[in-house]
């Protein structure tokens, strides 16, 4: 999520540029990139509905966004004012949820087969090259060679094999039904064997959708054990870990062997700043280079100074779920006619025009429209009176207590306007801020009643996201419905990309027309930079909500 956005990027059609070459080695060419820089509405709102169309493959297209390469050694500091508290469960790729913030991190630390960079969302990364067998039950990576971790160890397959193994985090149950082997065939190749047949195994193992195919040192991990792991990191990013002040900040120190090539900046910090007109300050005094997190007044004020710098890439989706009192027969909330009187009667351009300048996209789904299989709904129209007549028709003509709606605390604006919309038809709720470390927490262990605040910028289609948030196994899912769980295991395993995508669409419109969900909006994640940064990462990646890659960023002379 970016509050928590599961980027972000958006899947490519198999057809297309599945990043694969069936049966034979697959070396990536480079992919056409969107402008970083969005300052026009108008132009969010036609990339976020352009961008799958720009996925197209072309051989040999310049690096448009990635900065020219480091000359010397790298020098200077560059700080970010970070918009939520930083934990170190982030630092472990093996606890990553279904959600974008833990790659902030991730991107600096660590390193990945293969993963999403400026000029191509599957880019070659520890694995050169990769192949899917014609059955489709065998993928084999090569791995780059000469690789070695911040503490010395060489990479190898062992380490992938490890990694794999011990990862828990968003789709692991998922991963490990459906790989029934992972070999070492040599120090630099791996084979994934799988028990049949499955279409999104590079969507969930080769983008972030989840961290399974990030690689931590196996022989250093298992020395100091999982716990201690988080506390001193060891990875292959272009940074390699400092120190973590708990609630205070996280430094790292150039990579200067890092691979793709060494880092500009000597040092980043990471600060986290929980109040957002605290993050402003500090861009303003040059106490920090880059803030994530401005909005309302406070990106208008972005807007208004010449040394500032306000970008927002629509990176996300968030929304409300009723939690599992929808299917209480004592909730209101389990009629269908309350939870839509809940969407007619929320104000989505107004809470859009207050938060995020207007910047944001509006829909009824729960999934990006640049994902692949996403199934363009527009979102309920705004009317009170409808939202009040249901009400009366399901016997709440006055209304009813709806309890508390827990948000991570970034958001509380836009879900306090949201509430605010509730009462003005009679449905009387509590806005309640949570710490997102928490909130991430309460929603994996479903400990929330009533209403919660979700959303997700991982990358990845739409089977990924509904794994996460619909299926009902998923990891952060309140949905309990057969029928979607038997449509989603039909399309998990059918290779034709027209059948896959009815079955999906039908989960998506059924989740639709039954009003299981309050979409808000497709996030414009409002970021910006100061005075001091040259290149600050934000925008590079598509789709992506943060700065990166970090080995790109560059401080101005």
């Amino acid at each position: 999520m970016i509050g928590g956005t599961s980027v972000m990027g958006a899947s490519l059609s198999r057809s297309r540029c599945s990043g694969l070459a069936r049966g034979r080695w697959f070396v990536p060419q480079r992919l056409f990139s969107i402008t970083s820089s969005l300052t026009r509405r108008r132009f969010l709102q036609s990339t976020v509905s352009g961008m799958a169309g720009t996925a197209v493959w072309l051989q040999g297209w310049p690096r448009l966004l990635a900065a020219p390469a480091a000359k010397g050694e790298p020098s200077g500091q560059m700080t970010w004012a970070i918009h939520v508290t930083i934990a170190p469960t982030w630092f472990d790729p093996a606890e990553t949820p279904g959600i974008i913030t833990p790659y902030m991190f991730m991107y600096a630390m660590h390193d990945a087969l293969v993963k999403p960079m400026p000029d191509n969302p599957r880019a070659p990364s520890l694995a050169t090259r990769w192949s899917e067998s014609p059955d489709g039950l065998t993928y084999e990576f090569e791995l780059r060679q000469g690789v070695k971790f911040h503490n010395g160890d060489p990479f190898t397959a062992e380490d992938v094999q490890f990694s794999f193994e011990r990862y828990k985090g968003a789709g692991a149950k998922l991963l490990k039904d459906k790989v029934k082997a992972v070999e070492v065939v040599n120090p630099h190749h791996i084979r994934f064997r799988l028990h049949e047949p499955w279409p999104d195994f590079l969507t969930f193992y080769a983008t972030p959708a989840t961290g399974a195919g990030w690689i931590v040192p196996k022989k250093y991990t298992e020395k100091i054990g999982t716990e201690e792991f988080k506390n001193q990191p060891i990875g292959l990013g272009p940074y390699r870990f400092v120190s973590h002040q708990p609630g205070v900040e996280l430094v790292l120190e150039a990579n200067t062997d890092y691979w793709r090539k060494p880092p500009q900046v000597k040092r980043l910090v990471m600060k986290s700043v929980p109040e957002a007109t605290t993050r402003l300050a500090m861009l303003k005094r040059q106490e920090a280079d880059v803030t994530y997190g401005l909005y309302g007044p406070l990106a208008e004020e972005v807007q208004r100074d010449p040394n500032l710098k306000l970008v927002g890439p629509v990176i996300a989706t968030q929304w409300i779920v009723f939690t599992y009192e929808q299917y209480d027969p004592k909730s209101p909330w389990a009629d269908q006619r309350v939870r839509l009187a809940a969407n007619h009667a929320f104000n989505r351009q107004a809470a859009n025009e207050a938060e995020t300048l207007g910047y944001s996209v509006l829909t009824g789904n729960i999934i990006q429209r640049p994902f692949e299989y996403a199934l363009p709904l527009e979102p309920y129209a705004y009317d009170p009176n409808k939202a009040k007549q249901l009400l009366k028709e399901a016997g709440y003509a006055n209304g009813f207590d709806a309890g508390e709606c827990a948000v991570d605390s970034v958001y509380t604006g836009v879900v306090e306007a949201l509430v605010n919309d509730l009462s003005a038809v009679g449905i009387r709720a509590k806005v309640r801020p949570v710490e997102r470390a928490a909130h991430q927490a309460a929603l994996r262990e479903k400990t929330y009643k009533n209403l919660a605040f979700q959303g997700s910028g991982a990358f990845g289609n739409a089977a990924t996201r509904i794994e996460a948030f619909v299926h009902s196994k998923g990891q952060q899912s309140w949905i309990k419905d057969p029928e979607i769980d038997d449509w989603y295991a039909q399309q998990a395993t059918e290779r034709d990309r027209k059948k896959r995508e009815v079955l999906l669409h039908k989960i998506q419109q059924k989740l639709y027309d039954e009003a299981r969900f309050i979409p808000i909006w497709e996030l414009a994640f409002l970021c910006a930079s100061g005075p001091r940064a040259a290149v600050s990462g934000l925008g590079l990646i598509p789709l992506f909500a943060y700065s990166g890659p970090y080995e790109d960023v560059q401080l101005k002379s």
